[in-house]
Order: C-alpha cells, then sequence, then structure tokens
C-alpha cells in the first residue's frame, strides 16, 4: 500500500480532473481505486440514493418515478434500478458508485488578463460593476439586457477579477450555436489564458482550464469545479423547461462561488421577482450603440400553410425576399417547423440557388451558418434553433407563421433581436408573416416598446 499511493493516486486524481463519473469507466484497478480513497485523495459516493420520494439519480438529480426501470444485473448478481434520464451518459444504476476528486484542483493566477480595449458605454459599465462586485462577493445576479447590449462585453471585467484571483470560471449556455460564437471573442479577449470548450462536438469536454466555455449539459461531467458560474441564454430551451440542467449547474459550481444569469427575455415570474425586489437583478434597456430596437410590423399572409402544400409562397413573403436579394442585404427567414422549412427553402431556391435551410437535426449545420456570416449565403432559412447565437452586422428578419404556437414571447424578442446588433448598422426591417395575430406576437412587441420607452426616459438613447 505504501508503494500504490504515491505511484497511482496523484495520476488518478488528475485523470479525474474536476469530474464526476462511475467508478467503471475509470482506467484503474479496483485496488489502486480503493487505496486513493483511503488516502483521501478521491471520494466514493452511490450514483442513486433513495428518498421519502422514491430514487433520486445523484449524477442528474432526477427523482421522477416515471424515469426509472430495473435490468437483471450481471455486475451485482440482483435486479438494479437504473436512471432512464441521463442514460446517454451511460447507466447510473443502485450498485453505480460515483467518484470524484478530493483534493483542491490546481489554479492559476493570472496579472491583467484582459487584453479587450473596447469601451463600454454608461449603461454596460454600471452593469458591468455589478457583475464584477457579485463575483467577488460570490453571490447570485440576474442580467436582463436586451438583445445587443453587449453581455459578453459586461463580464470581462468580472471574469478579469475572478482570473486575477486564481478562481475557475465557466460561461455555460443550452445553445451550442452560442458556444461557437462567443469561443473567438474569448479568446482575444483573454489570449495568455487557458481556455477550454465544451460541447458534444468538442475534443476538449472534460478538460478543465481556468475558462471554460460549454453548454450547459456538459456540466453534468464536471463536479465542483467553478469558482464563477455564468449562465448565458437562461431563458432558453432546453435549459428553461429541464430542471437536469438546472442541477447541473448546481453540481459544477463550488460550494462556495458566484452565479451569474445572463438573458434578454426573463420569465415572467422572473420579472415579477425584479419588480417585487425578490431576485438582485440589473437591469439594461438599450443597446451599447444607444439606438431603438428596431420593433417589428405584423402583416398579414393568409393560410401560407395550404400555399405551401401546392408548392407557392404567399406573394408578400416573395416580394420581401425578393428585395432583399436585390438590395443585396443578407436575411433570416424564421419558419416553426423542420418540414416547413425544407419545403421553403426548396421554392426559395429556384429564386436563388444559394439561398439555405439550417435546423437542428441538419448534418451541415455549422457549415452552412459559418457560410452566412462569411456573406457567402444571402438568405438563411431556419427554425427557432438560431433564434439566437448568431450575429450578422446588417441584415434583416421576417418570420413565416409567426401565429405558431412555438414562436412565444421570448422566441419573437429574440429573433427581432437579431436585427440592429452593429453601430455602424443599427437599423433594419422585422417582418413577422401571420395567419392570425396571437398575443405572444403582442406581449413580444409590447416587450420591445417598453425597452425602448424604459432606454428613452433613462437617457440612453441617442435619438
Amino acid at each position: 500500500m505504501p508503494i500504490l499511493l504515491p505511484s497511482v493516486a496523484p495520476p488518478l486524481a488528475a485523470w479525474l480532473n474536476g469530474q464526476r463519473l462511475p467508478r467503471e469507466q475509470l482506467p484503474f484497478s479496483a485496488d489502486a481505486i480503493d487505496a486513493a480513497i483511503q488516502a483521501g485523495v478521491i471520494c466514493e459516493q452511490p450514483g442513486l440514493i433513495n428518498t421519502a420520494r422514491g430514487w433520486r439519480c445523484v449524477r442528474c438529480g432526477n427523482d421522477d418515478r416515471r424515469l426509472f426501470a430495473s435490468f437483471p444485473c450481471a455486475r451485482c448478481g440482483s435486479d438494479c434500478t437504473y436512471c432512464r434520464k441521463c442514460l446517454v451518459m451511460g447507466r447510473i444504476s443502485t450498485c453505480t458508485r460515483l467518484v470524484h476528486g478530493a483534493l483542491p484542483l490546481p489554479s492559476s493566477r493570472y496579472e491583467a488578463p484582459l487584453a479587450w480595449d473596447g469601451e463600454l458605454s454608461a449603461a454596460q459599465a454600471e452593469a458591468a460593476q455589478a457583475v464584477r462586485q457579485a463575483v467577488l462577493d460570490r453571490s447570485e445576479l440576474l442580467v436582463w439586457a436586451v438583445c445587443g447590449a453587449g453581455k459578453t462585453e459586461m463580464l470581462f471585467p468580472a471574469i478579469a477579477a475572478a482570473l486575477e484571483e486564481g478562481w475557475r470560471v465557466g460561461l455555460a449556455t443550452p445553445r451550442v450555436d452560442v458556444v461557437r460564437e462567443l469561443v473567438p471573442r474569448f479568446r482575444q479577449a483573454f489570449p495568455r489564458v487557458s481556455l477550454a470548450v465544451w460541447h458534444g462536438g468538442s475534443e476538449e469536454r472534460g478538460r478543465i482550464a481556468s475558462l471554460v466555455l460549454s453548454t450547459t449539459h456538459q456540466l453534468l461531467r464536471a463536479y465542483r469545479v467553478f469558482d464563477v458560474m455564468i449562465v448565458d441564454e437562461v431563458d432558453a430551451f432546453p435549459y428553461s423547461v429541464e430542471p437536469m440542467l438546472e442541477y447541473a449547474v448546481s453540481q459544477a459550481r463550488k460550494e462556495r462561488s458566484s452565479l451569474i444569469y445572463l438573458t434578454a427575455t426573463p420569465s415572467r415570474a422572473w420579472q415579477r421577482d425584479i419588480a417585487r425586489g425578490k431576485r438582485n437583478a440589473v437591469v439594461i434597456p438599450a443597446r451599447y450603440h444607444g439606438h431603438p430596437l428596431p420593433v417589428p410590423v405584423f402583416e398579414w399572409c393568409g393560410n401560407w400553410r395550404k400555399r405551401l402544400e401546392r408548392g407557392r409562397l404567399p406573394e408578400n413573403v416573395l416580394a420581401w425576399v425578393r428585395h432583399r436579394l436585390e438590395q443585396r442585404k443578407q436575411a433570416f427567414l424564421f419558419v416553426p417547423h423542420i418540414d416547413e422549412l425544407e419545403a421553403v427553402a426548396g421554392l426559395l431556391q429556384r429564386v436563388d440557388p444559394r439561398i439555405v435551410g439550417v435546423h437542428a437535426e441538419a448534418p451541415d449545420r455549422a457549415e452552412h451558418v459559418q457560410a452566412f456570416r462569411d456573406g457567402r449565403v444571402p438568405l438563411l432559412v431556419t427554425t427557432t434553433i438560431l433564434e439566437r447565437g448568431v450575429t450578422v452586422p446588417n441584415i434583416d428578419v421576417a418570420v413565416l407563421g409567426a401565429e405558431d404556437r412555438i414562436f412565444t414571447e421570448s422566441a419573437l424578442v429574440q429573433i427581432a433581436g437579431r436585427v440592429g446588433r452593429h453601430a455602424a448598422f443599427p437599423d433594419g426591417d422585422v417582418r413577422f408573416f401571420h395567419h392570425g395575430k396571437t398575443n405572444e406576437m403582442v406581449r413580444a412587441r409590447r416587450h420591445i416598446v417598453r425597452m425602448n420607452e424604459t432606454a428613452k426616459k433613462r437617457g440612453l438613447l441617442h435619438r
């Protein structure tokens, strides 16, 4: 045993490196793992625990009785209960033992890590100071800032302060497209800082760095890693409807840490909490360039689904697309569902073969989005998968079928927020084509108008 511990325990702890994994996934012998546990180098806990409500999965937090099942287990020789919720990451059953490191992870202090030389507006600077203070106080804060307000830049001073303290920072978001959008910006802002990117297609998953950009799903791998946890787009699907992801965030944080939420469209419950002073928040109702948010225009287009079945698009929608092509102005056209997307994209490709459609299941989605960013695609037909996370300086946006229930207030506000984000192109057209106005459409427009009015009252608009 005295020989085993110095040689095996340190590499075992280093291999775990902030992860919490089933014991059988470790590439070490049972004796080596037992020795490391006895030495206090790693800790072990059951994969499932029994509570007053029934079973609870320690990895994903699932306690829904419908999401547990049993099977004849070869490992323990009895019928084992297992969690179906996180089965895609490997089975967690009653005889599973989860292990995680017990020693502090190595960390690095950075002197003046921020290389960004931009300037914050007065509203941005106020929010940035609030975030920085919340980080240093290890407290919780919600930043409610309109689309295009420059939320990312507001984070820079707080992240720099954390890195100077030798703290580890995690920024997580539900959408992989948002992660991809953020990576080059953070590499440029913090060029000397070790940075890891966690998402389904990344080779860096599980690698611990001083700064980690991750999808919220990938946080299920981490355990007590981050001193600063930032959750961007907290209202986005699936985080907004999936308790497992909120649990993942809570498990990835250290017990003493700060939690910063970012959103342009907080839920109505959170908005009520802010109004009643129950949630600590800073509100930024204007974009960094001081121009008002473009307000959506509602335009009736008839029964567009019937037209689509006949292989046609509404004339006013087609005219809107042709006008963008003539102006050589890039545009998004959002549609409710994948089958409709494929039909619409096919019809528009007859007008211009460079037009493409992308959706969540498209294998070449990343390539098409990059081509759009590069200006090689004039119009991108898409679903709500791209309602956030893709920024192009000078575009217009339309929604076909804005009355569909998938287009909630939040989704429509985010879609409208794609337009006018750049200081050189602060205006643009936002058009909601519909077959009957909905309450969600009306709420979305009111939301945008209310933010513009608030910004005007606070003197944040230049015109």
